[in-house]
């Protein structure tokens, strides 16, 4: 007799186990989504780091591209070869 009664007892939480993991994600799911959104939004002191050395490492490669097609066009013609003052990291062409 009292294993029956603890079955029935123990199958309504067994039964319920899903829908209480779902209530929790339903209500927690709005500030989880603020959270992410908030994250999105800003940009961390990391993330800028990042984006400044990309910046210059593209600019140092443009400025290594041009120097060796300048190299390249005095070798070619000599005599029409004037100082290089190519490109300077840091400066945008007008």
């Amino acid at each position: 007799m009292r294993r029956v009664v603890l079955m029935l007892a123990a199958v309504p939480l067994l039964a319920t186990g899903g829908c209480v993991r779902t209530a929790w994600n339903v209500a927690t799911m709005p500030v989880r989504a603020v959270g992410k959104a908030a994250d999105l939004a800003t940009t961390s002191p990391r993330e800028r780091d990042e984006k400044y050395v990309r910046q210059q490492r593209k600019q140092a490669e443009r400025e290594e591209r041009e120097r060796r097609d300048y190299e390249r066009e005095c070798r070619k013609r000599r005599d029409a070869c004037p100082p290089y003052n190519g490109y300077v990291a840091g400066l945008r062409e007008r």
